[in-house]
């Protein structure tokens, strides 16, 4: 498909909606200018009756009453005359993925499949004319002295839309609009304020992206086996409910952290989520303890064990994901050190039967002090060495009494004299219980990669 071959014709749309979805609004007036590469050849335009109420705020940035389009035809009567024009003509418009969204989602309703390739003049102007302060349609008409009339009237932007994209194709020296039509081509895949050259940069290794918005906050972590592969898909098909149009026009920047192993992504991504909270990322509370175990005395002496709702205002003895395993730890504890069960809560109005109390409070509070120490003793120390990033380099997870220590890549060619100088190395990270769930189930199947203290490393690394 050339650009300036005779059989390539270009439909320059735009649209006026409802709403900024496709899937919960409606459109009320639609826009088409068919370009031959050279010049306009035909205009369609028309008002459309969304058979629905226009929000106030819509009427007054458009000017678009419901007066004016209670006797204008629907979409549906439209779609036959509107698909007709756009079939095998390449789809273009500003923000291409928003315009196209909405008329393939409404044709499809209509009984019509949209498939024509698709052009984006925020990212073709992006690659044509760079360094400009603003892309939006209004500053980028002003900035280049194309007129604009009727702005946000369908028939005024997508006048101006094809102006500039004359002005581009005229520009466009180096052949970029022919390389964005290509069929391997990203570019009308991702976000108009994603740069393609950020994109192509991406890694196609294990590790972490994010996604940022124009002030460089992270809005979005997510773990991939294959980088690049995963962040595209991202932005494959045309889905058309709110929370992904609202989260494609945030994105203005990508970066990523690679990772030597699968689990060390699991585990950063998980870190990173509970360090950033992005606004995107929906399941952040899978990551969080729910139940705790507490320990105070009560006016008597008594020292007591509790378990309760995880807050982070109060010290903890112990984090659960679940009551279940609080409470069956609790009971473990009662039994194993003759705890008096009075004395323990499990977070129900319902305690085990009373029995009276014979220990004193030393007593007493010896044996639960020996729960403790049980508890705080059992919790492993352990290292997981595995692959790192290449072949100079290993991954280390150090858990450090039952709590994730931190991790790292480690050179081979460092000089380590004890096992123990590795954890100086790593980065330290808050863990949860959900990361070191991922741990321990790494370790009970991957024995050969876990150091214990006393031992040495893998025979695979380069300690001796």
């Amino acid at each position: 498909m050339g650009q300036h071959s005779e059989i390539t014709l270009y439909a320059i749309v735009d649209i006026e909606t409802t709403g900024g979805y496709a899937a919960g609004s409606s459109i009320t007036e639609v826009a088409i200018r068919i370009h031959d590469g050279k010049k306009v050849v035909e205009r369609f335009e028309s008002l459309v009756n969304p058979q629905c109420s226009i929000p106030l705020y819509i009427q007054a940035m458009t000017g678009i009453t419901p007066d004016m389009v209670a006797h204008s035809p629907t979409f549906s009567e439209l779609a036959p005359r509107i698909f007709d024009l756009l079939d095998e003509c390449v789809f273009v418009a500003h923000n291409v993925n928003f315009d196209y969204s909405f008329l393939k989602y409404h044709l499809e309703l209509a009984g019509f499949s949209l498939t024509s390739p698709k052009l984006c003049t925020v990212r073709l102007s992006r690659k044509i004319r760079p360094g400009l302060l603003s892309y939006s349609l209004g500053r980028l008409c002003d900035a280049l002295g194309i007129p604009i009339s009727n702005r946000h009237r369908a028939g005024g932007d997508a006048e101006a839309t094809a102006i500039l994209f004359g002005k581009l194709m005229e520009w466009d020296t180096n052949g970029s609009l022919a390389e964005m039509l290509k069929k391997k081509s990203k570019h009308q895949q991702l976000p108009p304020n994603l740069p393609k050259d950020q994109f192509d940069a991406l890694p196609e290794n294990t590790g972490v992206y994010y996604f940022r918005d124009l002030g460089g906050k992270i809005i979005y972590v997510g773990k991939a086996n294959n980088i690049r592969g995963r962040v595209a898909q991202h932005f494959s098909g045309h889905n058309p409910n709110p929370q992904r149009q609202h989260f494609l026009r945030h994105i203005h920047s990508v970066t990523y952290e690679r990772c030597g192993t699968e689990l060390m992504a699991l585990l950063l991504e998980a870190a990173e989520i509970k360090r950033h909270w992005p606004a995107y990322n929906r399941s952040l509370k899978r990551f969080e303890p729910k139940y705790a175990l507490y320990t105070y005395e009560d006016h008597a002496g008594y020292l007591r064990l509790a378990i309760g709702k995880h807050s982070r205002n109060h010290q903890h003895t112990h984090l659960f994901h679940n009551q279940l395993d609080a409470v069956n730890l609790l009971l473990r504890l009662i039994e194993q050190f003759n705890l008096h069960p009075q004395y323990c809560t499990f977070g129900g109005p319902k305690q085990l039967i009373e029995k009276p109390m014979v220990d004193t409070p030393d007593i007493h509070n010896q044996r639960v002090q020996q729960a403790l120490d049980y508890l705080a003793n059992e919790l492993p120390t352990f290292a997981i060495f595995d692959s790192g990033r290449d072949e100079t380099e290993v991954s280390c997870i150090w858990v450090e009494n039952g709590k994730l220590h931190g991790m790292g890549h480690i050179s081979q060619f460092a000089d380590i004299r004890a096992p123990e100088e590795v954890k100086e190395m790593l980065t330290p990270y808050i863990s949860n219980r959900y990361m070191m769930q991922l741990i321990v189930n790494y370790a009970h199947k991957h024995p050969s990669k876990v150091w214990r203290p006393g031992g040495n490393l893998p025979k695979l690394y380069g300690y001796k």
